[in-house]
């Protein structure tokens, strides 16, 4: 009997010992990863993340299926929120942002962890897309950070107006999101920026859009006043998502397509549309929207 306790305690030691890396790895951007924090990264994710993203990594852990929005799935190698333009590899740290502030209205909740517990899942959370992320051939995009804002608090109101003719008049927003003027106001719009107004609006003016994506599943573009937008809350976080775009997604990335100037005046008016989130002022801005 004691033989054969001590060969199943000897079995019980070996199997925990086991690790799953024996090797390092070198992913985009040069950035080295041990098979000991690979190993600890496993660990991490087993812990905190694998109850939604799986086991494999494929965002079909054992919650998902409970989930108005799925989680991700790392095997695509596919990223909504980097701070790069869209198509392109975050740094480390875009995902570090995501693991502490959490995605406003998703089940991605910020997490305490240190710097060293970040990186180490982080580094474990890219061996699920292998050829994506392995290789020190492979580089990261430029990362996209914050202009000189030309407006600031001063000019707050002028910002916001001319966010609001950028967004209906020239990156045309409501084709995907929804529109928040009125026909005259909208032909107005139309008239001053490209020299013809409208005679009626688009069944859909007032709806948001369902659109494609490359995870499998529609995605529906947030009513800003009254969805949560998942990875801004500011204007310069807005301004960073306008011009990265969010990967996977039909939201393109702006930069380069408008100027820096007019990202920043949507940036402000999208802002003003989150900030009548549950006031009396969006009754009043829905109440002209007939």
């Amino acid at each position: 009997m004691r033989v054969l306790l001590s060969i199943l305690m000897l079995t019980f030691f070996v199997s925990c010992s086991k690790k799953t890396f024996v090797e390092d790895k070198v992913f985009a951007g040069g950035v080295h990863a041990s098979a000991w924090k690979l190993n600890k990264g496993e660990q991490i994710y087993k812990e905190y993340c694998m109850a939604c993203h799986g086991v494999k990594g494929d965002g079909k852990g054992p919650a998902h299926k409970g989930m108005k929005v799925p989680p991700r799935d790392f095997t695509l190698g596919i990223y909504k929120f980097g701070k790069i333009t869209t198509g392109e590899l975050p740094h480390d740290r875009h995902f570090y942002d995501i693991l502490k502030y959490g995605l406003h209205g998703t089940a991605m909740l910020p997490w305490d962890l240190t710097e060293g517990q970040m990186d180490a899942v982080v580094q474990y959370i890219k061996t699920f897309a292998p050829k994506v992320w392995e290789g020190k051939d492979k580089k990261l995009g430029a990362e996209i950070l914050p202009s000189a804002d030309p407006f600031g608090e001063a000019h707050r109101s002028a910002a916001i107006q001319k966010g609001k003719e950028i967004y209906h008049g020239v990156a045309n927003c409501q084709s995907c999101h929804r529109g928040y003027v009125s026909l005259e106001e909208f032909s107005g719009i139309n008239k001053k920026i490209n020299g013809e107004g409208v005679a009626e609006l688009d069944a859909d003016f007032y709806k948001v859009k369902p659109q494609e994506t490359e995870y499998g599943y529609l995605s529906i573009p947030p009513d800003f006043t009254w969805d949560h937008v998942r990875s801004a809350s500011t204007v310069e976080e807005l301004y960073v998502r306008l011009a990265a775009g969010v990967g996977g997604t039909a939201m393109p990335a702006w930069k380069d397509t408008i100027t820096d100037e007019e990202i920043w005046a949507v940036a402000y008016y999208v802002k003003s549309l989150m900030d009548v989130k549950d006031t009396p002022e969006r009754k009043t801005l829905m109440s002209k929207l007939k």
